[in-house]
């Protein structure tokens, strides 16, 4: 009777509780800073926002058969429906950067947060009405449109958006 209480009784030492303790303060010495950098989070929430956007040029291209330009320039990205960006695209939620956005809040437009850098800059492309990818300046059906990465830094953190050519499959 008393080998069965004896199992029911066995906890943890004090010695235990304390290595514990011990490691979870090193562990927040050296892994809680990084889950407080805003400028972490601020560099992948653009990256995933930059990354649906440029999606969402490719399948309003296609949904409205007429091309969609992509901009990566003057510390945002937008899309419009020409090069000059006099035809903006329209946001599905109505929610962007104003400042940035030329202050209207229906353009499908994203300012840069401040700390995140995007390599290359001012890089600007477009989709056909087949979603395919072009340069500026080339003319639907010649593309010299080749594999782009888009790199955004920021917080020690590097988020990139990738553009296929041929297929304009974004990742």
């Amino acid at each position: 009777m008393r080998d069965e209480l004896r199992l029911f009784d066995r906890g943890s030492t004090l010695v235990e509780l304390v290595l514990v303790l011990i490691l979870v303060g090193i562990l927040s010495l050296f892994v809680m800073p990084r889950f407080f950098d805003r400028n972490t989070f601020d560099t992948r929430a653009f990256g995933d926002s930059a990354r649906a956007t440029v999606r969402y040029a490719q399948k309003t291209a296609i949904a409205q058969n007429r091309s969609v330009f992509v901009d990566f320039g003057g510390g945002r990205i937008a899309l419009c429906f020409d090069a000059a960006c006099t035809n903006p695209v329209r946001s599905p939620t109505a929610r962007n950067a104003v400042p940035a956005c030329a202050n209207s809040t229906i353009w499908m437009c994203d300012a840069l947060p401040a700390n995140v850098v995007i390599a290359p800059a001012n890089q600007s492309f477009f989709f056909n009405a087949l979603g395919r990818p072009f340069n500026i300046g080339n003319v639907d059906p010649a593309s010299t449109f080749t594999l782009l990465t888009i790199t955004m830094t920021g917080g020690g953190l590097n988020s990139t958006i990738t553009i296929e050519p041929e297929t304009g499959y974004v990742h």
